[in-house]
């Protein structure tokens, strides 16, 4: 009703005449401007609500054309949330009320000291819209730590005039925010990952009965880090980054630099560290020859001692057969329960990209391949255009070989590498797996064709990663076995490790060492008696507090964090492991009554301390009972943080006298605080053993003649519970059709490729084409596969399920290989555990061999068709110009050489391919 609003009258030849009347019944529209096909007029205000007939008149032709247009009631403002900003504005304020959706510019305004300021809103519907605080026209000096006022305070709604100025709200506007500079420099030094703490005052607004913050944004460079405010400072968790950036953190309307941070790196080895290993180096070899002439003596008498121990091994097995049978099936129970729903979907497999990603560059979590190509704006149609010339050139097969051969023939071209680079052109090659198998094979050739020239013992092929294409090899084996471990052989290698999850857990396992009681290696074995209970604890559900208790099996010797592990995993059983809570990040809190809770830490004010040894806390530490009710809550910074509150100190106060009646030697009242290791005193931390602060000692035991008979039988013991998925992996892995799933066309074709080979070099010893066939798959990929499931899986591997893993993989490798292997007093346990199973583990890889030779040959239009279809399928999960980037980093390396040898080469120089580098070097050059 008040006017004001812009009005559009569309229509044709709207620009002719001069003179333009537009009218709402009776009210004008004040003419604004026109066009051809358009009268833009201002509407003033009515004093009615209602329809009005909308009226043309251009000089004396009147349009007749039945428009109408509507005036309904002014907008009206019923409340604003907050009623506060600071002095420089640009804070969000919600605004409520009626009919605004009509207003076509809202703006908000305060006036103060005579100056008036306005800021912008946004309408989000009729009764509701978001407006920026105006800021108040204070000097720029304006110090003062007062609150302010504004003489009006209101809104511009078009011509709305009760609205400029709102009389029911109180708008104040509090001092803004004072940053400290970092010291007379301006410059503050860092080590990684300290937090950056940026000094002030008035940084929380003084608002009565309001918990009210401002949302600050620190920039370190130009990566945003994590805040946390007080009133005096902002903490601000520093990104992960070194050298020397800028600071600066913004707030409404006003942004300031303090200064500059410094993160230096950690500084590398000084040169008497690297004289220090470089002489214990020279120790160990002559340690290691002496080992080796004593044990060349010793190893005349083993035959007799073979009988005997061979004697001994079945006595042990047929004694530890009735322990194993009963706790297979118990541990098949277990698994029973964890695997009933693991239809395939239950599996936590990891996606194709961050499976390839772990397998090719381990250790890597966010390489380049995977992100988009980073180069400076006026550097990126260059450079994107140099790096599809060298796309070309890498898709030329000529190229590509030489530069492979140009690269491997350099000395400072490291293992690392080589690796490295043929983890790029492959993933840089993803969309062209035929082209990349082409290449793949006359690499493999040439390397064949080297080892033989060499007069290196054939079966040495491809046993170990010396050359870009044996790393090419496995990569090539990763991308196309991952839909046969997706569908057939995951599912075994899972309940392998599920199952030596369970049965490590069922036992004692050291916090500190890793050594447990149930173990397959004898490394990680606990060797004294260790007394426990099993526990029951109902673990209330931490996603919803009136949810059924979840009982979860623990032991009383079980550290706080193995306690929250064994909860979570419980609690969060089939959820993908990165995406649980973790350990860390939560407090087991013991729950005795409504009121009383306990927070259970591994270190605490309790904690007991015996010379300078100090035990990690146990749930027999706390006392806590059979049945007891436990939940995980999110982490408290520390037990002196909450020790204000009623309840804890209730608790405690109990707890402490419960301690005292138990006559602890170590009353709470007795011992000062002390939540962190001291690292001043020297305190050691242990849990079950203190022995692995005496390593020497512990070596001298492992050298005895015999792993003394208890150990043997845990060992023993372990192994026979896990035997059934031992054998369930190996078979599913050695058989060319299991349940029903074909053998992998890219097995069948690099098996036929390798005996190709050997027909062209007359090889015909059946030894060597075996060992070929086990270096190039079972040892280049299953074995890393067995040793590293959370390359397949979504899964966290600890210590003693990774000894155990290695102690299986050792097992595969044995398998494969078509070496005798004598056994005597001096062999490692691993050997004498699995020596009656491994000939008939090699009797599998003989046949499965064997099975595939037989197997009618695939042909080059098939595989080709096969290898198509896989690139489709995965052409995007890597940024081909990222992979290529990093590839060319060694071209610019290694130019000269590579030019060269492009020069020397007959093929080469009639595609003029030295030509095409320099092209690409002088298109890539940053002077160009």
């Amino acid at each position: 009703m008040s006017g004001g609003t812009q009005v559009t009258i569309t229509g044709t030849n709207l620009n002719a005449g001069s003179n333009v009347v537009v009218t709402f019944g009776k009210q004008p529209c004040l003419f604004h401007r026109r066009s051809p096909s358009y009268i833009v007029c201002n509407t003033t205000s009515s004093d009615e609500v209602l329809e009005m007939k909308v009226m043309v008149q251009v000089d004396r032709a009147k349009i007749h054309q039945d428009l109408f247009f509507q005036y309904v009631e002014d907008p009206t403002i019923v409340r604003i949330e907050p009623e506060w900003s600071i002095v420089s504005g640009n804070t969000p304020i919600a605004v409520w009320g009626t009919h605004l959706d009509l207003i076509q510019n809202p703006q908000v305004r305060a006036k103060h000291a005579g100056k008036e300021h306005i800021n912008l809103c946004e309408v989000l519907s009729a009764t509701e819209m978001t407006c920026q605080a105006p800021a108040l026209a204070l000097g720029p000096d304006h110090q003062s730590d007062l609150t302010e006022r504004p003489e009006e305070f209101g809104f511009i709604l078009d011509n709305v005039q009760s609205l400029l100025i709102l009389n029911k709200t109180n708008f104040t506007y509090y001092p803004n925010p004072v940053f400290e500079a970092f010291g007379p420099s301006g410059i503050l030094e860092l080590k990684p990952g300290t937090p950056i703490i940026l000094k002030g005052k008035n940084l929380i607004p003084p608002v009565a009965g309001g918990n009210v913050k401002l949302n600050y944004t620190v920039l370190v460079g130009e990566k945003p880090c994590t805040v946390t405010v007080s009133d005096v400072q902002l903490l601000c968790e520093s990104p992960n980054l070194i050298g020397r950036h800028k600071v600066m953190a913004r707030v409404g309307g006003m942004e300031y630099s303090p200064g500059m941070v410094y993160i230096a790196p950690d500084s590398p080895l000084s040169l008497p560290a690297i004289v220090s290993i470089a002489v214990a180096g020279g120790l160990l070899i002559i340690f290691i020859v002496a080992v080796l002439i004593a044990y060349k003596r010793k190893s005349r008498e083993s035959d007799l001692t073979l009988k005997r121990l061979q004697m001994q091994m079945d006595n042990l097995e047929s004694r530890v057969a009735l322990e194993c049978k009963e706790a297979f099936a118990e541990l098949q129970t277990d698994i029973h329960e964890l695997t009933s729903d693991l239809d395939g979907a239950g599996i936590p497999f990891l996606d194709y990209r961050t499976y390839t990603m772990r397998v090719l560059f381990p250790g890597i979590e966010d390489h380049p391949v995977l992100r988009d190509l980073e180069v400076p704006g006026y550097r990126q149609e260059r450079v994107e255009k140099g790096l599809k010339l060298f796309a070309q050139l890498i898709n030329n097969k000529v190229f590509l070989l030489s530069f492979i051969r140009t690269l491997e023939s350099q000395r400072s071209f490291s293992m690392r590498d080589r690796g490295n680079v043929a983890s790029l052109i492959m993933t840089g090659l993803q969309g062209r797996l035929e082209y990349a198998t082409d290449v793949l094979k006359q690499l493999l050739s040439d390397l064949i064709d080297r080892n033989l020239e060499n007069k290196n013992h054939p079966k040495l092929l491809l046993r170990r990663t010396e050359s870009v294409a044996e790393k090419m090899l496995t990569n090539w084996f990763a991308f196309l076995l991952h839909k046969f471990l997706k569908e057939c052989a995951g599912e075994p290698l899972f309940l392998l490790y599920c199952a030596i999850k369970q049965q490590m857990e069922k036992g004692p396992i050291d916090a500190i060492t890793g050594e447990a009681r149930y173990s397959l290696s004898e490394d990680k074995l606990i060797r004294q008696q260790i007394d426990y209970k099993t526990l029951t604890l109902n673990c209330v559900n931490p996603e919803n507090e009136n949810a059924p208790e979840v009982p979860v099996k623990g032991l009383n010797c079980d550290t706080v964090t193995q306690v929250k592990e064994k909860l979570l995993d419980a609690v969060y059983k089939g959820v993908p492991y990165s995406q649980r809570p973790k350990a860390g990040d939560m407090d087991l809190e013991w729950r005795q009554g409504r009121m009383a809770r306990i927070i259970l830490q591994d270190e605490d004010v309790t904690t007991k301390i015996d010379n300078d040894w100090k035990r990690l806390n146990t749930l027999a530490h706390y006392q806590v009972t059979d049945g007891s009710s436990v939940a995980l809550v999110p982490k408290q910074t520390s037990a002196y943080n909450i020790s204000n509150s009623s309840t804890f100190t209730k608790s405690l106060s109990r707890y402490e006298s419960m301690l005292r009646t138990a006559s602890s030697p170590d009353s709470l009242r007795s011992r000062t605080p002390m939540i962190t290791p001291d690292l001043e005193s020297g305190t050691k931390l242990w849990h079950l053993v203190k022995n692995h602060d005496h390593l020497d000692q512990r070596e001298g035991d492992r050298g005895s003649k015999m792993v003394s008979e208890i150990y043997l039988t845990r060992l023993l013991a372990t192994k026979g519970t896990l035997q059934k998925f031992v054998d369930d992996l190996f078979e599913t892995i050695f058989s060319t059709a299991h349940r029903g799933s074909a053998l992998p066309l890219a097995i069948k074709y690099m098996f036929d490729f390798l005996d190709e080979q050997a027909d062209q070099h007359q090889i015909h010893d059946a030894d060597v084409r075996h060992t070929w066939k086990s270096n190039c798959l079972p040892l280049r990929f299953w074995v890393n596969v067995i040793k590293n499931p959370q390359f397949v899986f979504d899964i966290h591997k600890g210590s003693i399920t990774d000894a155990c893993l290695s102690v299986v993989a050792q097992t595969f490798m044995d398998s494969c290989s078509t070496s005798e292997h004598r056994l005597g007093k001096d062999s490692p346990s691993n050997k004498l555990l699995y020596a009656k199973d491994i000939p008939s583990y090699k009797s599998w890889v003989e046949r499965y061999y064997a099975d595939i030779a037989k197997l009618p040959a695939i042909s080059d239009q098939d595989m080709n068709a096969y290898l198509a279809e896989q690139s489709r399928l995965h052409a995007v999960d890597f940024n081909m110009l990222s992979a290529l980037s990093e590839i060319y980093s060694y071209v610019s390396k290694y130019s000269e050489e590579l030019i060269g040898a492009l020069e020397q080469d007959e093929q080469a120089r009639r595609q003029r391919l030295a030509y095409k580098v320099e092209q690409l070097i002088n298109a890539m050059s940053i002077e160009s």
